[in-house]
């Protein structure tokens, strides 16, 4: 065994702050602490620490019961493994379950590149959190020094002077044994825990339940698997054991050595929040002939593991969003290629061949000619020939046989996202399905959703173990294609057609008028709301999956829609280049490449800037997309690309209306993000104890 890394002491007096009063809000005592970190020569930018730290906070809140908030987050701005310590004058909020405002507040901050060794050591910090005599102890402690030993003495007791040789924290010193007991006859109950970072829930929701088992006289193993090596449980553990529970952010390794066992699977939160309850749900479980299982095999469970607290339209939502982020490569490929076609053959490439109605002049253009035989001059093609216009007719059918799997996608991977692996296969079928019978992406939501869900139905029966092995490959992906398939070819494909027709017919009649501005402004509303989110996602799937460049209104709408998803990024880059005092150095950085991610249509540049400030931000850059979206409407800017931005002007209608819409909108972002960020009120910053 190799030794131990010479270990540098993850907290000094220099990282704790007591009675501090570093704002209201929990971006304010983020900051504190990054600049409390960075002041102690363990961070090279404090910006940059906090910017990392509020980006991992924007995913997940890190309150915790009891008036406990950690942030953390890795980061190449971290120089050494630290602990940042505040103990607030005034409490503040960090979203923990029990509405307390958090008091303590540990920033745990690793390097982007930190070793095991160094984990190991935060992960027992993490670990002592759930002990109230470790709390307590904190909150009494009268001196900066007398923090830093009781947290030293909780990670690292080597490093104390009065320490024995072989000076280990009382419960947490050690990895808690995953190994097989002899002799044990008691109940056993397994699981694994893990969170986004791999850092802190991760190993407190394990704490949290071995401690709840301890407490009800059950043996209780939880392998943490987080960021650094896994201790992996014992196999001959995992077969006597009782039942299992799955407290998780992240997609459980190896769910497979699970199958057949009883099963309660959460959010590594729950555990967190609740430990004893998820341990008597588990103990009930054993009880319970109906009680879910670990599906066979460990298909799909990656995938399909779903939170037992999560409410049914959040677990809806993210299938959704699944759905639409594979199915978005599809269209920009596809969409792009198109474009090149076009560019380069003309437009009437698409367009049916005059002397054969069975076919697209592309097609023909394919069909009579090659790469050393180009054609001359083609019936229908009257804006190119030769060898351009062979090239621009490959492109697009590469284009549109891309865009073919637009609707197979998004059902595909929603019932990937509701049901794991055996779902995609029928998930596909039934996005096939809804092209078959005309009902568009309206049909393929649906018939994804109804496969996914049948088919994790399927998943969670409990079979007999000679039929596991057949259930992911065989019986799911059958019996899925089988039930749904035929719902949507008897009961669902007319009515949804219909229904598509319907929208369709909608969309044209609001595509001129008042009524064209007002779709215009909503459109532009919903693509800067969350930067890439579920809402800017509907959009975009609503301009892209109606997208025909023979409708000038689909090709009107597409255009407003890229349009105002430019506009965030871009009023960014202008804000942080006119005002870069109202930003932390990190934004004024990443401000710098914005314009660029604008340019491309890449409206998620904005994250970082929304997760800070989101109250003054996301405001300022709805009101530009609105104005983007009404004007780009107003002036029938059209765009037959579904992506690619200003590169791809050959393919915009109107260009000079796309850029003039734009830039009002880029102008009214920028002048409001600057306007409150300059009204935002400042604290004072306080000093260190």
């Amino acid at each position: 065994m190799s030794p131990a890394p010479q270990q540098v002491p993850l907290i000094v007096p220099e990282l704790v702050a007591l009675d501090a009063s570093p704002g209201k809000e929990k971006k304010d005592v983020i900051e504190f602490l990054a600049s409390v970190v960075a002041g102690a020569g363990r961070a090279s930018s404090p910006d940059g620490l906090a910017t990392d730290a509020l980006a991992r906070e924007a995913t997940a809140p890190t309150g915790i019961p009891g008036g406990i908030a950690i942030p953390h987050c890795r980061s190449p701005h971290v120089l050494a493994p630290s602990l940042g310590f505040a103990r607030l004058a005034e409490p503040v909020s960090f979203g923990a379950a029990d509405d307390r405002d958090a008091d303590l507040i540990f920033m745990i901050a690793a390097p982007a590149g930190a070793d095991d060794f160094h984990l190991q050591l935060l992960a027992k910090l993490a670990r002592g959190l759930m002990r109230t005599d470790f709390t307590d102890a904190l909150r009494a402690a009268p001196t900066a020094q007398d923090v830093v030993r009781l947290v030293t003495q909780q990670v690292q007791p080597e490093l104390l002077e009065d320490a024995p040789a072989d000076a280990a924290p009382a419960s947490t010193a050690a990895p808690t044994s995953h190994a097989a007991p002899a002799g044990s006859k008691g109940t056993v109950i397994v699981g694994v825990s893990s969170c986004p970072t791999g850092i802190a829930h991760t190993f407190m929701a394990a704490e949290a339940l071995e401690q709840a088992g301890k407490e009800r006289g059950v043996e209780v193993h939880i392998e943490g698997q987080g960021s650094g090596k896994i201790d992996w449980l014992d196999p001959a553990l995992i077969e006597k054991a009782d039942a299992v529970i799955f407290a998780h952010a992240l997609p459980v390794k190896g769910r497979e050595r699970f199958a057949g066992k009883p099963v309660i699977d959460v959010g590594v939160k729950a555990a967190v929040n609740d430990a004893g309850k998820l341990v008597d749900q588990a103990l009930a479980a054993m009880k319970d002939p109906d009680a879910a299982r670990v599906p066979a095999g460990g298909e799909g469970g990656e995938a399909a593991a779903e939170e037992e607290d999560e409410h049914w339209a959040r677990r809806l939502q993210g299938a959704v969003m699944t759905g639409v982020s594979y199915m978005i490569p599809f269209v920009a490929a596809g969409g792009l290629l198109i474009a090149l076609g076009f560019l380069l053959g003309g437009y009437d490439i698409a367009l049916t061949d005059p002397k054969d109605a069975t076919q697209s002049v592309a097609q023909t253009v394919f069909k009579d000619y090659t790469l050393w035989n180009p054609p001359g001059e083609v019936a229908g093609a009257a804006h190119s020939s030769g060898l351009l216009l062979y090239v621009g007719s490959i492109f697009l059918l590469l284009g549109q046989a891309a865009m073919g799997f637009l609707v197979p996608a998004l059902a595909g991977y929603i019932a990937f996202g509701l049901a794991g692996r055996p779902g995609i296969a029928p998930g596909f079928a039934m996005g096939t399905v809804a092209l078959a019978v005309n009902s568009g992406f309206i049909g393929g939501l649906i018939g994804g959703i109804l496969a996914g869900y049948f088919a994790a139905w399927l998943a969670g029966l409990n079979v007999p173990k000679w039929l596991r092995g057949l259930m992911p490959v065989v019986i799911i992906p059958l019996g899925t294609t089988l039930v749904v398939g035929s719902v949507m070819y008897m009961f669902l494909g007319k009515p949804l057609a219909a229904l598509m027709t319907s929208l369709q017919n909608g969309l044209t009649s609001m595509s001129s008028g008042g009524s064209a501005m007002i779709l215009g402004v909503i459109l532009g509303l919903m693509m800067c709301f969350d930067m890439g989110g579920p809402v800017n996602k509907a959009a975009y799937l609503f301009a892209t999956a109606g997208l025909n460049p023979d409708s000038p209104p689909t090709m009107e709408i597409m255009a407003a829609v890229m349009a105002a998803g430019m506009v965030p990024p871009l009023a960014i880059s202008v804000a942080t280049f006119l005002r870069p005092r109202l930003f932390t150095k990190a934004e004024v950085e990443n401000g710098r490449s914005a314009w660029l991610l604008g340019l491309s249509f890449i409206t998620e540049g904005v994250i970082p800037f929304a997760a800070a400030d989101p109250l003054r931000i996301i405001p300022a850059t709805m009101a530009g997309g609105a104005v983007t979206g009404a004007l780009s409407m107003a002036m029938h800017v059209g765009s037959r690309a579904p992506h690619g931005g200003v590169f791809v002007f050959f393919a915009i209608e109107n260009f000079l209306g796309f850029v003039l819409a734009i830039l009002a909108g880029m102008v009214v972002s920028a002048a409001l993000v600057v306007v409150l960020k300059s009204a935002k009120k400042k604290s004072p910053a306080p000093a260190a104890a």
